[in-house]
């Protein structure tokens, strides 16, 4: 069934096969608010008659579409969620540019290797799928341009690297780069005021450090780095006060050392908290001028003092345990063509989970 939402009632248009018919059929122009044509198989769109201007939600997932047409997207200026996922499109429309109101963008399970550089014109972006696709790179002005962008999901692809702007993503929460081939993170992530869950786990071989920048992001919680080629954590790690998660396995850790990193989160930020402060430390890492800027900006946001303790989130000691890994499911896995992403050894392999419980 073709299911057309209105306000304040709800028609339903009878559904033939893969037409392309079905598009306006039974719709009552003046009071359509969503349209919902997933699963029909389409393989493309038609120019419809239809007033695009009153749709706020747009449907079209599930189907073998292979691009969506310029003047389409263009008239959809009202357009406040967009959802494509698992189609087969290799690009998206420059129009795409136009949807001005847009809050919610899924591309996730197809084709595509580039964003549009007109994305920068949705300002209202809040949500960006774009899972399991091939792409190679992100627009490099998306920081600059989507500041009101809070979930940015782009695992599953073939990026190298982040645009230096993703730093000043400044009401992101959620960033998810897992499965991709990145070779190295931003320098000035301590821009990402408002990021909670960081997960840039399975870049394997890629990813070989992290910069000092990382333990700058007060506000996160969840940081899974496991499954790459990371040997030492950035001491700043100790100054993330409110971090309740930190995944590290599957990398050649030697700082801290297994014996720490078994021992649990509390163990491992007391860890890189001592060689924080110790003075051959800056010898072992980063040039000395590279460690007085990050140190600076640690004394200047107050999270610790030469040689006074850091501020602990909580008010009794902290316990640690090892927990199974709570991952939710990954949006918009609905097709079978993408199952062979998972190998048997990234889904079974131990994963082990620092938890501090206050």
């Amino acid at each position: 069934m073709l299911y057309v939402q209105q306000q304040p009632m709800i028609k339903k248009a009878e559904r033939s096969g893969g037409s392309s018919s079905s598009w306006s059929r039974g719709i009552e122009e003046e009071r359509l608010e969503i349209v919902d044509l997933s699963g029909m198989s389409l393989d493309s769109l038609p120019n419809p008659s239809l007033n695009l201007a009153i749709i706020c939600k747009l449907d079209l997932s599930n189907n073998n579409l292979q691009n969506i047409p310029e003047s389409l997207t263009a008239r959809l200026v009202n357009l406040v969620v967009l959802d494509v996922h698992s189609n087969q499109l290799r690009r998206l429309p420059n129009s795409i540019g136009c949807l001005c109101k847009l809050k919610v963008l899924n591309v996730a399970g197809n084709m595509i290797q580039y964003l549009p550089k007109t994305i920068d014109n949705c300002k209202s972006l809040e949500e960006l799928n774009a899972n399991f696709n091939k792409l190679i790179q992100l627009p490099e002005n998306i920081g600059l341009e989507l500041r009101k962008l809070k979930k940015l999901s782009v695992n599953s692809n073939k990026l190298l690297f982040l645009p230096r702007s993703t730093s000043n993503l400044t009401s992101l929460k959620l960033l998810d780069a897992r499965l991709n081939c990145l070779r190295s993170l931003p320098e000035d992530l301590e821009k990402l005021v408002s990021l909670e869950t960081l997960n840039i786990s399975q870049n394997f071989h890629f990813l070989r450090s992290l910069p000092c920048s990382l333990g700058l992001i007060f506000s996160l919680v969840e940081l899974d780095i496991s499954y790459n080629r990371i040997t030492s954590l950035p001491p700043s790690i100790a100054c993330l006060n409110k971090l309740q998660k930190l995944c590290v396995d599957g990398n050649p850790l030697m700082s801290p050392p297994l014996e720490v990193v078994e021992q649990g989160l509390y163990a491992v930020k007391g860890y890189l908290y001592q060689k924080m402060n110790s003075p051959s430390s800056s010898s072992s890492e980063s040039p000395s001028t590279k460690k007085k800027s990050w140190v600076g900006k640690l004394v200047k946001y107050k999270t610790f003092s030469n040689g006074g303790e850091t501020k602990r989130s909580s008010s009794h000691e902290e316990r640690e345990a090892f927990v199974m890994p709570d991952y939710k499911p990954i949006d918009t896995l609905a097709s079978p063509r993408y199952m062979g992403i998972f190998s048997p050894r990234r889904l079974f392999s131990p994963r082990n989970y620092f938890t501090n419980y206050s």
